[in-house]
């Protein structure tokens, strides 16, 4: 059984060269991390290759009971993997936070190992026969965020190990424990060599997604990263799965009940202390009902706690890093400037250790202000005011990223028209956000391409085959 220090030590390393990580919302040292090379990498992806082969030749059913059973090692191992990913990362344990990250590393993992994927025929005329087949592709690559550190990973672990892969991790460098945490208690059950975690710079980034012997990388982060992965991997032909950037709008309809939908709004916004790419960053809302929604969303925002991730009554945490925490502060400050209107928060505690920003609502604001326009990644939200629906439509699809939206009103059929006007990978309906392990997901635009979850997902981690006759 795991406790918090012996699993800390299993992830520290006796030798080579380490940094710390530090505590974001006290700056205390959490642990200690590897600082590995281009060499590392090397290890990993040929150890990797030796691995592949037979974790593919226990088929599907095989390869599902191994990857249950990792799943019950995580669960086993939830409560210190939560206490070390609040530790890192910020935020706090209760909420949709560190337990409820954890839980969803083994909830994801069990239904990428659970769901069928049979071959499918897709001509069977009396005198031709087709059918299509997943094989593995071989090595994958996965390069993950800083934000939700765990699940993503999982995300991108979970269908590739069931698919017949082996993986290389190369995890943030804001969060590498939680991600070695992670890994480390998987293997307690893989085959030696399948799940490998390396934990280096930008230049190890680099050469995973160059490296000739990986197949496949999957990325989740910035439009800029997603990029330059693009560029990278071009010359090996990789397959990719980018999920990037992006600037997700809600759009409030006139008859929408301002009391019931004010919860919901917040959590859209401010799950991860709005650190989370699909969450809902602008907010626009029809004029008869502005000032109401705006008065019910600050009435709730105001009374959730933020604070220290293990103090139990917390459930908004803080910035994960300094980056970010100017990244949000510019942004308000830009949005107070120009005379828009502060709801709650706007001002950070000068005198608070840790890179805490208030939950912050602004109001009365310009449509082309950075901070609706540009990507704020905090607990920052604009709410802007509009009278006609095709304009605000407009407003909504005028950026070049698309990841997710929302529409909320009473009326569920007029929310799924205006839905679909939307350009977007995901639209939700009074609410924003959730995913779901069977549920497909992806951005449009340049919020990157590829799908992930369900069936789709594990179809993406596969070469597909078609055998005709």
């Amino acid at each position: 059984m795991h406790t918090f220090d012996s699993l800390l030590a299993s992830i520290t390393p006796t030798t080579g060269p380490t940094r710390d990580i530090y505590d974001p919302a006290t700056g205390a040292v959490v642990g200690s991390a590897p600082v590995h090379t281009v060499d590392d990498l090397e290890t990993a992806v040929v150890a990797a290759v030796d691995a592949q082969t037979a974790w593919a030749a226990l088929g599907h059913a095989g390869r599902s009971e191994v990857m249950l059973r990792a799943a019950d090692a995580i669960d086993a191992a939830a409560e210190p993997l939560a206490e070390l990913l609040s530790r890192e990362q910020g935020k706090p344990l209760n909420g949709p936070n560190a337990r409820f990250e954890v839980g969803g590393a083994s909830a994801w993992l069990r239904t990428a190992a659970a769901t069928p994927l049979e071959p499918e025929v897709v001509v069977d005329d009396g005198e031709t026969f087709a059918s299509i087949h997943y094989r593995p592709i071989g090595v994958v690559g996965a390069i993950g965020p800083w934000n939700w550190p765990m699940m993503i990973s999982i995300w991108q672990i979970a269908p590739a190990l069931r698919m017949g892969n082996a993986v290389v991790v190369k995890p943030s460098e804001y969060t590498p424990l939680s991600v070695l945490a992670l890994v480390a208690v998987m293997n307690q059950v893989l085959p030696a060599g399948l799940l490998t975690v390396v934990s280096g710079g930008r230049d190890v980034g680099a050469a995973l997604s160059t490296h000739p012997a990986i197949g496949k990388v999957m990325f989740t982060g910035s439009t800029a990263t997603g990029k330059a992965i693009i560029r990278s991997s071009a010359d090996t032909v990789k397959r990719l799965t980018l999920e990037l950037g992006g600037n997700d709008a809600g759009i409030v309809l006139p008859d929408a009940d301002p009391q019931a939908i004010a919860e919901g709004l917040f959590w859209g916004a401010f799950i991860n202390t709005g650190q989370t790419c699909a969450a809902l960053k602008r907010l626009y809302v029809h004029d008869d009902i502005y000032e109401e929604v705006c008065t019910a969303l600050t009435a709730f925002a105001a009374a959730v706690p933020m604070g220290i991730g293990l103090d139990e009554n917390n459930v908004l945490g803080p910035l994960q890093n300094k980056a970010q925490f100017d990244i949000v502060a510019d942004l308000v400050d830009k949005a107070k400037a120009s005379g828009a209107r502060v709801l709650l928060g706007g001002t950070p505690d000068a005198d608070q250790p840790g890179y805490f920003y208030p939950t912050t609502l602004i109001a009365d604001i310009d449509p082309l202000n950075p901070l609706v326009v540009e990507e704020q990644f905090g607990p920052a939200l604009p709410i802007i005011r509009y009278t006609d629906l095709d304009e605000v439509i407009a407003l909504a699809n005028g950026v070049d990223v698309g990841l997710g939206g929302s529409v909320w009103s009473a009326d569920v059929a007029t929310a799924r028209e205006v839905a679909a006007r939307l350009e977007t990978g995901t639209v939700w309906i009074n609410s924003h956000g959730g995913v779901h392990p069977m549920i497909p997901f992806g951005g449009a635009k340049q919020s990157g391409y590829g799908l992930e979850f369900g069936v789709e997902g594990l179809k993406a981690l596969g070469t597909p085959q078609v055998i005709n006759g």
